[in-house]
């Protein structure tokens, strides 16, 4: 029997139908949280990043990190290894990760116009237009952010991504499933030798995907029968010494036979090429209200690799450190409104695994005695030598390091 593939937009009967079709039948739900757990196991990655890796927001931290293109990888080689099993039902925006190419794949969508569904949202969870617009919107750009990043550009409810689209607001939730289940019995969709075979090469190139992310890579990747193109989507300086280290490392993955690159269409942004050190800190948090100092100090860091973001202010701070989750954070003592203690108290009791570097132009032996009390990782003063800076930053990323290892 075939996978079953269904998206549904918000306010479109979508839960409804897929109980039904579930009930219906001896299709078993695939749960989103069963695919977050395979992928975390595997990846290291909280099930709460590789769920945030879904929406259209990216990290300040992405561009150092490539935390969002590293947990699309392992959601797609969790999903493969899923689809070994078949007469499943994979519903959501995972459902999108899913290569065309898997014909015994039936893709489904369930939509509704607009207003339908502002309506819908009105009359079953009582919500007025303008929030039930906001989430509709929300739930597009997300969608169109997930396509994106997976080589595709149309709007999320294209037909071109479907076999099947289905207006629920002219369909009952029990004629979709009905016709569903009836499509689904078609043999066109019937597993076959040929569509094995391309879900094998989508279990190889997600098995590249994560070992090249693993060591700070991403381009696009597509295998078959053993034969792997790697696609490059930036500008380097160094193509070759790049296109070398990626070769080395697709190659060493069981099951690959040859490995070629190319340039793709995002191949136009100048840069150095380096390999991805995972030993230097990649998300450091600046706060300091000297706007000059903190963003010369933020460019001399990200010029060593070091991946910043700044604050001018504890509130600020606070708020970044909720969404953005700084591995280590270089912290002022004097700003206006909360200050660099109250800060580091509040970051201490909240998130006691962010390592913070106090560093100050006018600390006393008192604070610097208070903040290494209150658990600062260091306390240095201004002006501060900036390699002694980065040696301090190195070793409280190893300690943040060694503390994920032993978790």
């Amino acid at each position: 029997m075939s996978v079953l593939s269904i998206l549904g937009a918000l306010y479109s009967h979508e839960e409804t139908v897929v109980g039904k079709v579930v009930a219906d039948s001896g299709y078993r739900l695939v749960q989103p949280a069963e695919v977050f757990a395979a992928a975390a196991a595997g990846s290291g990655l909280t099930e709460a990043k590789l769920l945030s890796a879904l929406s259209a927001k990216i990290s300040v931290f992405n561009r150092f990190t490539h935390e969002k293109e590293r947990s699309i990888g392992y959601l797609r080689l969790a999903l493969a290894d899923l689809l070994q099993q078949d007469t499943l039902v994979v519903n959501g925006p995972l459902s999108m990760l899913i290569p065309e190419k898997i014909t015994h794949v039936l893709r489904i969508a369930l939509v509704a116009d607009r207003a339908h569904r502002v309506a819908e949202a009105g009359r079953s969870v009582g919500l007025s237009e303008k929030n039930a617009l906001q989430q509709i919107r929300q739930q597009e750009e997300d969608l169109a952010a997930l396509l994106k990043m997976v080589d595709k550009e149309e709007d999320p409810w294209s037909k071109s991504l479907y076999d099947i689209v289905i207006p629920m607001d002219k369909t009952s939730p029990a004629e979709a499933a009905a016709l569903i289940l009836e499509k689904a019995g078609s043999a066109v969709v019937a597993v076959t030798e040929h569509s094995m075979a391309a879900l094998e090469d989508f279990r190889l190139a997600s098995r590249v995907e994560v070992e090249l992310a693993q060591e700070g890579h991403n381009v696009g990747v597509d295998a078959q029968k053993g034969v792997v193109t790697l696609t490059i989507h930036k500008n380097v300086l160094m193509l070759s010494r790049l296109e070398e280290d990626l070769q080395a490392i697709a190659s060493r993955v069981a099951g690959v036979t040859s490995v070629t690159t190319r340039v793709g269409k995002g191949f136009h942004q100048a840069d150095i090429y380096r390999r991805y050190d995972f030993e230097v800190p990649a998300k450091v948090l600046l706060v300091d209200d000297e706007r000059d100092f903190v963003q010369t100090l933020s460019e001399r860091l990200i010029m060593r690799d070091m991946g910043s973001a700044v604050a001018y202010d504890g509130e600020s701070a606070l708020n970044m450190i909720r969404d953005e989750e700084p591995e280590v954070m270089i912290l002022d003592l004097r700003m206006p409104g909360i200050d660099g203690i109250e800060v580091l108290r509040q970051v201490k009791a909240s998130n006691p695994d962010i390592e913070v570097i106090v560093l100050t132009g006018h600390g006393t032996e008192k604070e610097k005695d208070l903040c290494m009390e209150l658990g600062a990782f260091a306390f240095l003063h201004k002006p501060v030598d900036i390699g002694v800076l980065s040696k301090t930053l190195m070793a409280a990323n190893e300690r943040v390091q060694g503390k994920k290892k032993s978790a």
